[in-house]
């Protein structure tokens, strides 16, 4: 088993990832920037080393920084949770090269999969089907134009190195290539270092389905079923569910056997996740990409198959064998996750920074919230605007729904705006509750949603107002020695409907 673990990540995934390795015995090294000195997961980690200014590229994006306090601090792996370095191919050849473990595939499979490209080439000769495409370069000449002619209209150029959203546009005449191709390339450079792209096949309101792989250093290849992630805004995800709610039984057989093909055929360990594009009235699915990292949705497959994802990834870094058995895992009830953003949805989700006065997350049966902030922390513009995560449980969808809209109205936030009302909104809606949306459904239904959301809202700022007032009662109740008073308690409190 590995001995001592640095973190190079922040906020609630560092989290994770110390309580993972605490449950495990392994000694666990924080490191902070100065924008995140005082955050809880500094403060639980058995080691914290400050690593460098706020900007993430002076702190966290520093991989000789990172490995080098690795080393100084006699660390034997890191983990680098997701976003900044868990998808670089070189951070993970520097960590080999030195002697320290990367927990996550090597860089080698980093390497066939990270780039679009090789990913799926891998899929084509593992048999799993890819929308039709072709590779290019940000200029349009007539030989481009042409070629991508030959998939037809609409399609969508992306960058070959990166996701996330940034860098792609639907394109659907060949009359706006000679402005959609620099551009695309332009922002690829930009934000992956390499400008070259992908075009291809737009499809029209398809589901994004994805499906969580084990994988062990010894041939053993899993997988933790599949997680629908629809219901996004900009490519961004909003809501995460497991079961997914638009396959049957065989379809999720066959889409996860696909996924495990494609992790055996480039010879993948660790965890990850390999992503499909999902036709539900066709009940055919595409290959999109592969994750070669932990996922920010990971809870809601935790919760239904009871496994621990990320102490199965130190346990496979660690050399150990998968003891399960991929017959006896099952998915029991249902999950739902919500991202809890510093953002304000009526301001276009403009990210909102600021002074946390009160941060009180709910309580209950079947409610995990993983957060990175607490009460006094500051929400500051060097990072993404992820708060916390809210994943429910219950025996069966309508109920986790149900279980969702309760605690979110429970789930108090003073100093910042966050996502909370938007995702009431959206649970609330039919066509959520019945399971019938794509990808393109919240951009489709922005404005009614961001309606419903205003009375949410409205319900928010008057618990907000109550909330203070308690306060007061409750320092009151304080000063005079009475007990403590549980603001939640009261009958006068408003609740959001």
């Amino acid at each position: 088993m590995l001995k001592k673990v640095l973190v190079a990540n922040r906020a609630e995934i560092a989290l994770r990832v110390i309580a993972a390795c605490r449950k495990l015995g392994i000694t666990s090294v924080a490191v902070y920037s100065d924008a995140d000195a005082h955050l809880p997961f500094v403060r639980a980690a058995d080691e914290s080393h400050y690593l460098g200014p706020s900007p993430a590229a002076e702190s966290y994006l520093h991989m000789q920084r990172v490995v080098d306090l690795a080393l100084l601090h006699g660390c034997d792996a890191i983990h680098p949770g997701y976003g900044f370095l868990s998808e670089n191919a070189a951070f993970a050849r520097l960590c080999e090269d030195r002697g320290i473990t990367f927990i996550g595939p090597d860089s080698g499979a980093i390497d066939r999969l990270g780039d679009k490209r090789h990913a799926k080439a891998v899929a084509e000769k593992a048999g799993v089907p890819v929308t039709p495409w072709m590779q290019c370069s940000g200029v349009a000449d007539a030989a481009t134009v042409a070629d991508i002619k030959k998939i037809g209209f609409p399609v969508i150029i992306k960058p070959a190195a990166g996701g996330g959203g940034k860098g792609m546009h639907k394109v659907t005449a060949a009359e706006e290539l000679a402005e959609l191709l620099p551009k695309a390339a332009r922002e690829a450079k930009a934000s992956f270092g390499d400008d070259a792209l992908l075009v291809e096949k737009f499809l029209e309101g398809p589901r994004h389905v994805e499906v969580q792989i084990l994988a062990d250093k010894h041939g053993t290849v899993l997988h933790l079923f599949e997680r629908e992630c629809s219901l996004q805004r900009r490519h961004q995800k909003l809501l995460e569910e497991s079961p997914s709610p638009s396959l049957t039984p065989e379809q999720r057989q066959k889409i996860c056997a696909d996924a495990v093909s494609i992790a055996k055929t480039a010879g993948y360990s660790n965890a990850g996740t390999c992503e499909f594009l999902f036709d539900a009235k066709a009940g055919t699915w595409y290959f999109c990409e592969v994750n070669t990292r932990l996922q920010v949705e990971h809870p809601v497959t935790e919760q239904v198959t009871g496994e621990d994802i990320v102490e199965w990834q130190l346990r496979i870094a660690s050399g150990e064998k998968l003891t399960l058995n991929q017959q006896d895992l099952r998915q029991t009830g249902h999950s739902i996750e919500l991202r809890i953003n510093s953002e304000d949805p009526f301001a276009g989700f403009m990210p909102s920074l600021g002074y946390i006065e009160a941060f009180e997350p709910p309580r209950g049966e079947g409610i995990r919230v993983d957060a990175g902030y607490a009460m006094g922390d500051s929400v500051t513009q060097y990072y993404d605007s992820l708060m916390a995560k809210l994943i429910v449980h219950a025996p069966d969808r309508l109920q986790a729904a149900d279980r969702a809209i309760e605690a979110l109205r429970r789930f108090m936030v003073v100093g910042v705006a966050t996502t909370i009302p938007f995702h009431i909104a959206m649970l609330q809606h039919p066509d959520v509750r019945a399971g019938k949306f794509n990808i393109r459904w919240v951009e489709e239904h922005a404005p009614e949603l961001t309606q419903r959301a205003n009375a949410a809202e409205a319900a928010v700022l008057a618990a907000l107002l109550e909330y203070r007032h308690l306060q007061k009662v409750r320092q009151a109740q304080s000063r005079a020695g009475e007990s403590h008073f549980d603001p939640w308690s009261s009958s006068s409190l408003p609740r959001l409907r």
